[in-house]
């Protein structure tokens, strides 16, 4: 549970356990989730996954976390966030808000999250191991991010969250 104001971006490509991660941090935070997957499909029930939609849904992502901060809120967005210009849009919305930012991202063996793809069901992701292999080309590198490698058991990445949140 934190006193202050913040803004925790958990970031990284499909399968990698962005979700489980954003989720405990979000619970340990007591902390709003918002989930770029949930959004998307809040504003385009069929999506086509297009520049435009992208746009629209991070738009919407960003208006959430500023509702969420405002009061001295906390708020967790769960998402690819796999361009600069994002997660640096994401640090203007905690800046202008005067809440402390973090950005975490999920890494995993690629063979880890392409079979965790494969096995997915029922969630709102509909990601497969194409759009892992097409967001993996275009992920841009994030500065200094606080790193969480999800490869091996769950048990081992809720404790590396815990030494962190």
């Amino acid at each position: 549970m934190t006193d202050a104001s913040q803004l925790v971006v958990v970031c990284g490509l499909p399968g990698v356990g962005k979700t489980t991660v954003a989720e405990t941090v979000a619970d340990r935070l007591d902390a709003g989730l918002v989930r770029t997957d949930v959004v998307r499909k809040e504003l385009f029930p069929d999506p086509g996954y297009t520049a435009a939609e992208s746009r629209r849904t991070y738009e919407a992502v960003f208006d959430r976390a500023d509702a969420l901060l405002a009061d001295d809120g906390v708020a967790v967005l769960d998402g690819p966030f796999r361009r600069t210009a994002r997660r640096e849009r994401a640090r203007a919305v905690a800046d202008r808000r005067g809440a402390a930012f973090d950005l975490l991202r999920v890494a995993c063996e690629e063979r880890v999250a392409k079979r965790r793809i494969r096995a997915r069901e029922d969630d709102a992701s509909d990601a497969d191991v194409e759009v892992y292999d097409h967001l993996r080309a275009e992920f841009e590198p994030a500065d200094d991010p606080i790193v969480v490698d999800n490869s091996g058991d769950l048990d081992a990445t809720l404790a590396r969250v815990g030494e962190l949140f």
